[in-house]
């Protein structure tokens, strides 16, 4: 029996270097090591909030772009339409829904909360996304996700702030 050769750097970053194949839940893995490296970054490198933001969006969007490509080619090495050991998508979908926030605990805990909740949930019109082709589609309904993260925090953030003053 002969096993398809896997396709080395692609498979290391779907998976983010392995957490992908934590258990159980790996999805949630991606997402906790994605805030716990923005976290990280954010407190070690100290930039000002609009660098981090910058920082942040830009990291988010070149992990989505090499998240296609890499997350196509694992699933059709695994033979899956979209591998539950495939959690690039949840590390961009992860630092979308990061890009505003404070490098506090608060924030990070809520949006990953938040992520988490509408990855699993995938109201309309994101589970739409996953029909996209291969890799795209992998990607894209997290991105979404984390984009609806990022507003619903934004809109959270807004009513503490304004309207009920604490």
């Amino acid at each position: 029996m002969t096993t398809q050769p896997k396709t080395r750097w692609a498979w290391t970053l779907s998976t983010f270097f392995g957490a992908g194949y934590l258990k159980p839940g790996p999805g949630t893995y991606g997402s906790i090591f994605a805030v716990l490296l923005w976290y990280g970054a954010a407190n070690l490198f100290t930039p000002s909030r609009t660098t981090l933001a910058l920082a942040t969006a830009l990291a988010a969007i070149l992990i989505t772009l090499f998240g296609i490509p890499a997350s196509t080619i694992t699933a059709r090495e695994s033979s899956r339409k979209d591998p539950g050991f495939v959690v690039i998508d949840e590390v961009a979908g992860q630092l979308f829904a990061l890009i505003l926030a404070t490098p506090d605990w608060h924030h990070a805990a809520l949006d990953l909360f938040l992520f988490r909740l509408f990855d699993i949930w995938k109201p309309w019109p994101i589970r739409r996304l996953e029909a996209l082709p291969t890799g795209t589609g992998i990607m894209l309904d997290d991105v979404a996700a984390g984009l609806l993260a990022l507003l619903t925090g934004l809109l959270l953030s807004y009513l503490r702030h304004h309207l009920l003053h604490f």
